[in-house]
């Protein structure tokens, strides 16, 4: 029988010397990845403690002020979580509300808001104040925007027939009259001027008018008479976290709103 040789310049058992080496990066590998994914799911998890405690803060801020809502969804922002942890800051706390509804003070009705979406950034909450549930949670800065729906707007006037929508950036308004002068009803057009005082959104109707309106000072005294008891205020359900209304503009589906407000404490922890 012949005798085996190496091949020139090798040596015996080097070829299941490098498989045994490649299976060891490969199970190095999969280590890894699996401790990676274990990482990103205790981070995950985390995260969602974090956002269930959030809720369930919103939660009773609103049943206090009497406010009703869909639970709230909350979402905690930057990855990874855990970081922020040891950190003891946050880059965002994302809270959205649906269907949010508050009473009118003597009225029957209720102003709703299909979505609310509050935001804060840069939060802070110490990992002593996690632990032992004492101390505050707070943010720098919080950013409420939603919108009041027309119809909400509409019930507060009280006059049938009324119209609201969005008109070239203003709010445009229809609304029939009966002019007794002339026997008979008009409908007449215009916009209105928004304004926000403290948590009420205040909208005055001026100029309206007609096609079919005659050119007599009578007539129109009676019209813009009428216009300023279209006048309405539009309060805002109460907001979680000390939000301040600061801002109101017509939008396609009813009036949005801007509120915010600066150093908040999201909750008290005792």
């Amino acid at each position: 029988m012949a005798d085996s040789y190496p091949a020139e310049g090798g040596t015996y058992g080097e070829r299941p010397r490098r498989r045994r080496g490649r299976r060891a990066l490969v199970i190095l590998v999969v280590v890894l990845l699996v401790l990676a994914g274990l990482l990103v799911v205790a981070d995950r998890v985390a995260a969602g403690v974090a956002e269930r405690m959030v809720a369930d803060q919103v939660e009773q801020e609103l049943a206090q002020q009497n406010v009703r809502s869909s639970a709230p969804e909350v979402t905690v922002g930057g990855f990874p979580f855990l970081t922020q942890v040891l950190n003891g800051r946050y880059d965002s706390i994302k809270v959205l509300l649906r269907d949010v509804q508050g009473p009118v003070q003597g009225t029957d009705a209720a102003v709703r808001v299909p979505e609310l979406t509050v935001d804060a950034q840069d939060v802070t909450a110490s990992m002593d104040t996690l632990r032992t549930g004492q101390g505050e949670v707070t943010a720098a800065t919080v950013r409420g925007t939603g919108t009041i729906a027309y119809d909400s707007v509409v019930e507060l006037i009280d006059r049938p027939g009324v119209q609201l929508r969005e008109q070239d950036g203003n709010l445009g308004i229809t609304a029939p009259v009966r002019v007794p002068i002339l026997n008979q009803e008009l409908t007449v057009q215009g916009t209105a001027t928004l304004s926000v005082e403290g948590d009420d959104v205040v909208i005055n109707f001026e100029n309206l008018s007609s096609a079919d309106l005659p050119d007599n000072p009578v007539i129109q005294t009676f019209v813009n008479n009428f216009a300023r008891q279209l006048a309405v205020r539009v309060p805002l359900p109460s907001l979680p976290f000390a939000l301040q209304l600061h801002e109101v503009r017509p939008a396609p589906d009813g009036l949005a709103v801007t509120a915010s407000a600066e150093n908040v404490a999201l909750s008290q922890l005792s």
